[in-house]
């Protein structure tokens, strides 16, 4: 029979001796089912040294055929290696495993130069060869068969596929969850501290499953009945695979249970690549991934994401900090609240979904890459496997992974800011110019060419580039531009709120996809990595700049600053006829970014703040976007900026901050905004210095709270004697405003951060207490 199916996600298991691909899907009908591809075997190539015999080394290959998983079959063919053609030996096997064990094997052969592509995981090469990805429709012949082990409404033996299209999306069940744990001695123990709580959030609202006081094999046999009873496409949850997971898990196995939420009879979660956890037949998408990217947002608690997206403010939910749990859930008047805790985390999850699923379901159309795995991995990975599939096509061989060394070079250009406050200013910035000067100079590693060449491009870093034919990077990022341009027109074209949304984010997923081509290039991790490559497109970015901002002066324009891909440029003619003539000369795309209708700059590069027209306040570089300040001081540092920009009044500025220590000396504050925040990049036993967060972190963990490497420690700033790092304590183990050291806030925290901006304006740490200053006399005329 013929019959159309929407693909989820690929796993695979070896049955019998022999390895079965599982494709997860929806039918037309909407019924989930499963389709088993039996035939698809492993592989991997073999480049050889054109000096030896190819059917010697063939003989050599074959003698290594183990009788668990034999060699099934040798052959020659044609490829390319960095865009060079080359002669390769493609040796076929039968269980997935064994393809690194002949790797390892074939190497050490005489006449091998390189063994290739033997790290692609099983289920992904058959993607690969077969072009299938998630969130695509096939069309497929398929023969129902009777299997027992699997929780969908039909199995099928696929037989072949017919065609990959696109298609509308069926309507996905999603799953929100979030557990809370009885954790009384310090860090959450598996093997001690039992799951109190298992808060679940779905499109019908939600519901939670209870230990029996301490006892908590009841509340996890209930979340796992209902999780296979309600049956979701998709569990989200907020750092789940760091957490949540591994804690169930372990508590389930003390328990004697198994965590059965699969699609598959007692497949329990299992951790894959880039640390997420795997559910056969349903994606696993843990948003602590995706929020990663929210630069803005410096301590990603979920709490602070929700509030940051607006999906759940603050105000409007219940927080609990989690070293109270214990006396919430023991208090029978205060364990409602709680469960309302618990319950607001799991409809934060659930909410953070709306917002995070439909830019990630179009990277996966894009990568190929399942869900579940490319909310964890990196740009760089996500980046690969769309070139990976890309290079399949292209007949192109897949590099290994390589070790490499840390080199540097140079990067964009920055013009140096004219300081000051100036009106009516233009950003015109370069649409997307990296991967325009990738594309323009066919650059890559395959491109590169080391010695003479009559035909080539030459870099102002003096790399050269051939002009024909195009390489890997310039065929793959022509491809998502060109689709990019076709996404945003009919997006113009229709009426329908829903395809608008769905088009959106699949325009900005190409976009994303597209200007990180530039980063993955010199990512050391990269599969395809050429130094040389990038060293060239930003030596073409730093002549493009610059020469765009002499074209800028010579039409009477006042060029401000600029940096990297932009130059922010004011008074002079016609903006539209300097746009024209820069784009004209470079082929490249120009566009007015933003209009500020008032910015100021320091004297230093990459720090500046503005007014744009429509009222919205942009601040680079200062402090209120960085992580090292307490929440106070930054939020000093962002309203003294407001208040210059809006009103142009110094007066009101300085007045705001002297209010604000007045507010201080009088302890009329919350401890929460006065909490400094950084990383413990190493064990703690390893830090030979006493930096104010090392010895809170010290004292944390000696109260018995789990602190370890990358976890981020939170301390205040207490009265007392000796040094700095002396008074630093953690900040839940203080709860009395008057043990605050105000005078350290005021002289360390907030002067300084307000005077990086007032300084510029002449104004002298005294000035908080005393004084103003005219801020007209400062503008840029």
């Amino acid at each position: 029979m013929i019959d159309n199916f929407f693909i989820l996600d690929f796993s695979y298991d070896v049955v019998e001796n022999k390895p079965v691909i599982y494709i997860w899907a929806i039918d037309k009908e909407g019924n989930r089912v499963v389709l088993l591809e039996k035939k698809f075997r492993p592989y991997f190539y073999a480049l050889v040294d054109d000096n030896y015999n190819i059917d010697e080394i063939r003989k050599e290959i074959l003698k290594l055929s183990k009788p668990y998983s034999p060699i099934t079959s040798i052959n020659v063919e044609e490829k390319k290696y960095f865009g060079s053609p080359v002669r390769v030996l493609k040796i076929e096997t039968v269980i997935p495993a064994y393809v690194r064990v002949y790797r390892d094997e074939v190497a050490k052969i005489k006449g091998v130069k390189s063994v290739l592509e033997a790290d692609i995981r099983f289920y992904m090469r058959y993607s690969i060869d077969n072009n299938l990805k998630p969130f695509y429709w096939i069309e497929a012949e398929v023969e129902e068969i009777k299997e027992n082990n699997f929780r969908v409404k039909k199995v099928y033996e696929l037989k072949k596929i017919n065609k990959l299209y696109e298609d509308k999306i069926p309507e996905l069940k999603v799953l929100a969850f979030d557990i809370e744990v009885y954790n009384k001695y310090g860090s959450p123990n598996p093997r001690r501290d039992p799951v109190i709580i298992i808060g679940v959030w779905t499109k019908e609202g939600g519901k939670q499953f209870l230990a029996d006081k301490y006892d908590d094999l009841r509340a996890i046999r209930e979340f796992i009945n209902f999780v296979q009873t309600y049956d979701p496409d998709i569990i989200v949850g907020y750092n789940i695979n760091n957490f949540d997971w591994p804690y169930l898990l372990e508590r389930a196995n003390i328990r004697g249970i198994r965590l059965d939420v699969g699609r598959r009879v007692n497949g329990e979660p299992s951790q894959g690549v880039y640390g997420h956890y795997s559910i056969t037949g349903r994606l696993n998408v843990d948003l602590y991934g995706f929020a990663q990217s929210i630069q803005e947002v410096k301590v990603k608690t979920l709490e602070n994401i929700a509030d940051y997206l607006g999906v759940l403010p603050k105000e409007k939910r219940t927080i609990v900090e989690w070293y109270d749990i214990p006396k919430y859930w023991d208090d029978e008047k205060k364990r409602d609240i709680l469960l309302k805790y618990n319950l607001d985390d799991a409809k934060s999850a659930y909410l953070l979904g709306e917002v995070f699923i439909p830019f990630g379901i179009e990277l996966t159309r894009i990568s190929g890459l399942p869900l579940d795995q490319l909310s964890m991995a990196s740009v760089g990975h996500r980046v690969e496997w769309l070139l990976m599939r890309e290079a399949y096509k292209y007949n192109e061989l897949i590099p290994n992974k390589e070790e490499r060394e840390y080199e540097s070079y140079e990067g964009g250009l920055v013009i140096s800011p004219l300081p000051g406050i100036h009106e009516d200013v233009y950003v015109l910035d370069f649409s997307s110019m990296y991967p325009s000067i990738m594309i323009k100079y066919n650059i890559g590693p395959d491109t590169l060419v080391k010695g003479e060449c009559e035909n080539c491009w030459i870099s102002p870093a003096g790399h050269k580039f051939r002009k024909d034919p195009p390489g890997l990077y310039k065929n793959v990022l022509e491809k998502l531009i060109q689709e990019r341009k076709e996404v945003k027109k009919l997006m113009e074209k229709t009426m329908d709120e829903y395809d608008k949304r769905v088009l959106d984010a699949r325009q900005r997923a190409l976009k994303v996809m597209a200007n990180a081509f530039y980063g993955y290039m010199g990512w050391l991790g990269a599969r395809w990595y050429s130094k040389e490559g990038a060293e060239a497109v930003t030596a073409w970015g730093r002549q493009i700049i610059s020469e765009s901002a002499k074209i800028a002066k010579e039409k009477g324009f006042t060029v401000i600053y600029g940096d990297t891909d932009s130059i922010f440029v004011k008074g002079g003619g016609d903006i539209n006829s300097l746009i024209t003539e820069i784009s004209s000369k470079f082929g490249l795309e120009i566009k007015i970014d933003k209009i500020y209708k008032r910015v100021f700059f320091t004297e230093n590069k990459k720090r500046y703040a503005g007014l744009t027209e429509d009222g919205k306040i942009d601040i680079v570089g200062f402090e209120a976007v960085r992580g090292d300040w307490c929440d106070l001081a930054k939020q000093v540092q962002t309203n003294v900026i407001e208040l210059i920009l809006k009103s142009g009044k110094v007066e009101d500025a300085i007045k705001y901050v002297k209010t604000v220590i007045f507010d201080l000396r009088r302890y009329n504050f919350r401890i929460e905004d006065l909490i400094i925040w950084k990383t413990i990049d190493k064990n703690l036993d390893e830090y030979d210095v006493t930096a104010p967060h090392v010895v809170a972190a010290k004292k944390a963990a000696k109260a018995g709270y789990l602190v370890s490497k990358g976890v981020k420690i939170g301390y205040v700033i207490v009265k007392g004697s000796g040094k700095i790092s002396d008074k630093a304590e953690p900040y839940f183990l203080i709860k009395e405003k008057n043990k605050i050291d105000v005078e350290y806030y005021i002289d360390k925290q907030i002067i300084p951060v307000a005077m990086r901006i007032l300084e510029g304006f002449g104004v002298k740490e005294s000035s908080l207490k005393t004084g103003g200053v005219d801020i007209l006399s400062f503008f840029k005329k």
